[in-house]
């Protein structure tokens, strides 16, 4: 039976289900395994060297597992399941210090997340983008979609500081420049009337307005950009780039709602502030996360200490994934400390 056709009981109770799957799975291996160890013992002990030799094996590769159990896998099933596992993403990108450089590092960054983007089999589309000349661009927001794509690339939220001799630079001076990177949650369209509960239509201020810059006469002569203001939060949204009134309303919205969805996690973690630490330092837009090093062809992300060589390989899409998932790791591993810590206090 399709959601569609299902009760709102029906569908809640399936997806309680799907939650509990890893833990039915982790508890079954650790029987299975458990019970094959038994059957083992006895084993050892046997007259024939050699089947005492081929249980010896079996033994230690059956410990092992259970010990992977008790160290790894049950633990990890401390971590609460994620409320945007099957958010897509909204990635904001201004340029910061550096003037011409920062921009043309912004497009270079686009790339990188465009090219890692359809390596996941996602789908990016730049939605808006203010380039300027030479090559570079000041802003950009790149729609990502795919399931699971905001809890993968929100790791990437920060300042991000490339140290690079320019193209223009004659004496051959290293530049330090920056990219400001956000990444909101984006769930599937809910519309344009604010039925998700994130905000209420007669709290959003709609002005249109001519767009501005290149397009000729549709720019000139037609009044299709539009601008919301969530006034309660004073978030603004502007969005020109689509070609009619509509589409950029529609746009516009869909960040809108990024924008609050983003808000409203932000204070989620803050509430939790006592026992997350670290997730609130990870979220901090103004910390610098990552420098991009390329007189010695190195990647660091600060935040974990690690160090990638091949940055070329890395701009070109390959070793993103190595980050984000030792970002996820490090994130997982202080939320079963936390628990843990938690259960000790209360005993």
């Amino acid at each position: 039976m399709s959601e569609a056709m299902s009760s709102p009981e029906d569908i809640a109770r399936a997806r309680q289900i799907k939650e509990l799957e890893p833990l039915h799975e982790a508890w079954t291996l650790w029987a299975k395994t458990k019970e094959s160890l038994l059957d083992t013992l006895p084993l050892l002990k046997d007259p024939d060297a050699a089947m005492r030799s081929l249980a010896e094996e079996e033994f230690t590769t059956l410990k092992d597992s259970l010990s992977t159990c008790l160290s790894t896998t049950f633990p990890s099933l401390l971590v609460p399941p994620s409320q945007t596992q099957s958010f897509s993403a909204l990635l904001e990108l201004k340029a910061g210090v550096g003037g011409s450089e920062a921009t043309l590092f912004l497009a270079d960054l686009l790339r990188v997340y465009i090219r890692y983007a359809n390596s996941r089999t996602w789908r990016a589309d730049v939605i808006q983008s203010s380039e300027v000349m030479g090559g570079g661009m000041r802003d950009a927001i790149i729609e990502i979609k795919g399931e699971g794509a905001y809890d993968v690339l929100r790791w990437e939220t920060g300042v991000h500081r490339v140290q690079r001799v320019p193209a223009t630079e004659a004496s051959g001076r290293v530049h330090t420049s920056t990219v400001a990177i956000i990444v909101l949650p984006l769930s599937e369209e809910a519309g344009s009337s604010g039925d998700d509960g994130l905000f209420k239509m007669e709290d959003v201020r709609i002005e249109v307005m001519r767009a501005r810059g290149a397009g000729g006469q549709h720019v000139n002569k037609t009044e299709s950009a539009v601008r919301l203001t969530h006034t309660p939060t004073g978030v603004t949204v502007s969005m020109q780039d689509e070609r009619s009134q509509h589409q950029n309303k529609r746009r516009a919205f869909q960040v809108l709602r990024a924008r609050l969805m983003d808000l409203k996690i932000t204070k989620d973690i803050a509430d939790r502030r006592a026992t997350r630490q670290n997730l609130i330092r990870t979220a901090d837009r103004s910390e610098k996360i990552r420098t991009y090093n390329y007189a010695q062809d190195r990647v660091t992300d600060h935040r974990i200490g690690l160090s990638l060589m091949n940055l070329q390989s890395f701009m070109e899409g390959d070793g993103m994934q190595e980050f984000l998932g030792a970002m996820k790791r490090n994130w997982e591993e202080e939320i079963m400390e936390e628990v843990v810590s938690e259960g000790d206090l209360k005993r």
